[in-house]
């Protein structure tokens, strides 16, 4: 069988569509996992062992066990195991923010733990309520040191969610497969859907590069 990669473009819609879902769920899961992981990541850090090792046991759950595992556990056993009905969609966008909010907790526990404590002695000299520190001098400030970590865990996830299609998601993947196998051309279309993965992630790497030199540099002096 000779190559013909002209055939991609006969389905070029599809495979658009499969990629707006695939960034779709990187999107959402990405915003809520770094608030469930800034959440997670105060917890860590209380002085409470009541509220920071159930945080850290499920850090290390979700960082130590791999994300198709995860993917399946949310979709099969959930419903079975609480009794509950959850659309395919659901059962992903959950598993998916429960991932990232692991290990985005790890990125600003480290900005957390970078932040001086003459910050923290001096918002308490000055009578600042704890949830006002956390909110204007905390969050801030790891947030902003966070970010270069943050676009990585971004691109992770993208990369990640490949595995969404294992469940029947019609996301880039899953679209590239039917195609493969409709049209029995598998090394055009999966080859297809690299490039694709590819020409999204790049630019996003290069971006992680560029803001951290900034970063670097901002905080070099």
């Amino acid at each position: 069988m000779q190559l013909d990669f002209s055939v991609v473009f006969s389905y070029w819609q599809a495979l658009l569509q499969g990629l707006a879902l695939t960034l779709a769920f990187t999107v959402g899961c990405a915003i809520l996992g770094s608030v469930l992981g800034f959440l997670l990541s105060l917890l860590r850090v209380s002085r409470s062992r009541w509220l920071s090792v159930p945080a850290g046991f499920y850090v290390e759950l979700f960082r130590g066990t791999p994300l198709l595992i995860q993917l399946f556990w949310v979709f099969f056993c959930f419903p079975v195991v609480f009794g509950i009905d959850v659309p395919p969609y659901v059962s992903v966008l959950l598993a998916l923010t429960m991932y990232m909010a692991a290990i985005t907790s790890e990125t600003f526990r480290g900005a957390l733990k970078s932040i001086p404590a003459e910050q923290h002695d001096a918002c308490v000299a000055l009578g600042v309520a704890s949830w006002n520190k956390t909110a204007y001098v905390v969050f801030p400030q790891a947030l902003l040191r966070s970010i270069p970590p943050l676009l990585s865990n971004v691109v992770s996830l993208f990369k990640e969610s490949a595995l969404i299609s294992s469940v029947g998601i019609a996301d880039l993947m899953f679209v590239g497969q039917n195609i493969s196998n409709s049209t029995a051309r598998p090394v055009e279309f999966l080859s297809a859907v690299a490039v694709i993965y590819f020409l999204v992630a790049f630019p996003l790497t290069r971006l992680v590069g560029v803001v951290e030199a900034r970063m670097l540099r901002r905080y070099a002096y």
